[in-house]
């Protein structure tokens, strides 16, 4: 999976790249569509493949997770 992360993020810079080095008259859409890629794929591609065997109970600010803090720097 992060083969094709990468993948798609090497793409995705090309044609932002590509848009602002060719002086083409579709320029402006391959600086588009590479930030469109960017933000709608690639990036929660990654964020999803970052995140996916993580516990997100664990980074919520629950009651217990405060209690647990406190009691750590209760330690300090």
């Amino acid at each position: 999976m992060k083969y094709i992360i990468a993948f798609l993020f090497i793409i995705v810079l090309g044609s932002i790249t590509m848009g602002f080095v060719l002086d083409v008259p579709y320029s402006e859409k391959l600086i588009g569509g590479g930030i469109a890629g960017l933000v709608f794929i690639v990036f929660p591609l990654f964020s999803w493949y970052r995140w996916k065997d993580r516990n997100v109970k664990d980074y919520l600010l629950t009651k217990e997770n405060l209690d647990k803090m406190r009691e750590f720097n209760d330690g300090d």
